[in-house]
């Protein structure tokens, strides 16, 4: 059985499940994009391909083995995205929460059911069909679990609003325990760089004390200072519009002390290290043009 355990995102990490890059299908076409970063590279005819987004998933993969990890990957669905792990569940401290995911993407669930077959079936919980919760916005920080969601009326009009109030309210009552907190993040449906997709497009815990953070990814400046007020300024790494466009803050944490981090992030890099973390860097750029990076690519299991 798997003995899940995860209370923050940089604690030792043991077990994960990579998503999979092969056999990840065509192009889509325009009406099918599900954010609106896909959006454009489909219609500047860049969309990632294939190959090149397995070379990169490759690279993570080894930075795992390097640390000795345990790596599970999904059972392979022909011309099927399975790369982002993230969204279809997530591990708070025991219990594995299944994710009502878009519809179209339901059969990414199914290829790690043979994860969740090692899991303890009480310890493995699946939301009412009126809650929307998706990995991306649930962040954890020991007590705390900081979740992204949108508050506007016209939820159901946005593809890119994942999570919603009735998610927010249900991992309150999953953990009473818990201090919930959730933010209220900026969307667009076709302006990237105004999208904060999840809460991990504009913001994460690195470290102990330390975090990276997007302010104009969140609605009401309210939510940024809380943040702000609770890590301290000088511990957050501020970026800029087009940084969070790279997905900066999406990197993932295998330690305390290391951080797996794209290798163009020259800035985010520099200052990791000036803090004494370890960067591992790898190649994620083509795989960042679906609006999404290593977070979004990982669904940690156990963490020490």
């Amino acid at each position: 059985m798997l003995q899940l355990n995860v209370k923050n995102e940089t604690s030792r990490l043991r077990a994960v499940v990579l998503g999979s890059a092969v056999h990840n299908g065509p192009t889509p076409l325009v009406h099918e994009a599900y954010d609106p970063k896909s959006l454009e590279h489909i219609k500047a005819g860049t969309y990632p391909l294939e190959k090149d987004m397995i070379v990169e998933m490759d690279a993570f993969n080894a930075v795992f083995q390097k640390y000795d990890v345990e790596v599970y990957r999904p059972e392979m669905i022909e011309d099927y995205n399975q790369i982002f792990t993230r969204d279809i569940g997530f591990v708070i401290d025991d219990i594995f929460i299944k994710s009502n995911i878009l519809p179209d993407r339901e059969h990414e669930l199914d290829a790690i059911q043979y994860v969740i077959n090692e899991i303890d079936s009480i310890k493995v919980v699946r939301p009412p069909e009126e809650v929307h919760i998706e990995g991306g916005d649930v962040m954890l920080w020991n007590d705390y679990v900081f979740i992204g969601t949108y508050k506007g009326s016209d939820y159901k009009d946005y593809i890119t609003a994942r999570t919603n109030m009735q998610g927010v309210n249900y991992i309150k009552e999953l953990f009473p325990n818990k201090i919930v907190k959730e933010f209220d993040l900026v969307k667009s449906k076709i302006e990237a760089r105004d999208n904060a997709l999840h809460l991990d497009c504009c913001f994460q815990p690195v470290g102990k004390d330390k975090g990276i953070i997007y302010k104009r990814g969140f609605r009401e400046e309210a939510d940024y200072m809380y943040l702000v007020n609770l890590f301290g300024k000088e511990n957050l790494f501020h970026i800029e519009r087009n940084e969070m466009y790279n997905m900066f803050s999406n990197v993932f944490s295998i330690d305390e002390n290391i951080v797996v981090s794209e290798k163009n992030f020259t800035r985010l890099n520099n200052w990791l290290r000036a803090k004494g973390f370890i960067v591992e860097e790898i190649p994620y750029a083509e795989i960042a043009k679906q609006e999404g990076l290593l977070r979004c690519s990982t669904l940690p299991l156990i963490r020490d």
